[in-house]
């Protein structure tokens, strides 16, 4: 009976740490999933978070703080994407930044992140991670660049940043997808059109 209790304790164990999410946030603290034992943490300071309301999502909001900016969007389970996210992600970025020209310096992906570096208006650099699940989607612009390269750097060691760091003045970022919905429909309910 011993042996049989050990058994269902290892089994719970393992089913817990594979059903942690990819990304969390607490307190002050992003959480970062490496591996199924492995996470990465990164403090914030001075952070802003706005709560962000649609009828086809459970839980959203943005954050604001001065070395990053974040979406955070989950879906109802009922709801789709009506197209790729990360493409409205970044349609919506370039208008809000009024970006005139965009260049993609770089692209890596590691499971369920993928990193992007660009540069605009020939003249700044912009970092940004997607992470992605099951109806789940966080979306960080890194203005400095310092999560973008510790984040990369748990999943490949040798990574080298050959960027020049002339970095979007800081400026106050506020935009989303979940707030911009209404106008854009960029979801829908399973089956329908917006």
């Amino acid at each position: 009976m011993g042996l049989f209790k050990g058994f269902i304790k290892q089994i719970i164990k393992k089913v817990t740490k594979l059903s942690r999410p990819t990304f969390s946030l607490i307190e002050n603290e992003l959480v970062f999933k490496i591996d199924s034992d492995n996470f990465y943490k990164y403090q914030l300071q001075n952070i802003e978070i706005k709560t962000r309301h649609d009828s086809y999502v459970l839980d959203a909001y943005t954050l604001n703080c001065e070395n990053l900016y974040l979406e955070y969007i989950h879906l109802d389970q009922d709801v789709d994407w009506i197209g790729l996210s990360y493409p409205y992600y970044l349609e919506l970025l370039k208008k809000k930044l009024a970006v005139r020209n965009i260049v993609k310096l770089e692209e890596k992906e590691f499971g369920h992140y993928t990193f992007y570096t660009y540069e605009i208006n020939n003249k700044y650099i912009i970092n940004i991670i997607h992470i992605y699940e099951i109806s789940k989607d966080i979306f960080i612009l890194d203005k400095k660049s310092d999560l973008y390269i510790q984040l990369i750097k748990q999943f490949d060691l040798d990574y080298k940043y050959n960027f020049d760091k002339t970095f979007l003045p800081t400026q106050d970022i506020n935009f989303s997808l979940v707030k911009n919905n209404s106008i854009q429909n960029y979801f829908c309910m399973q089956g329908g059109e917006g």
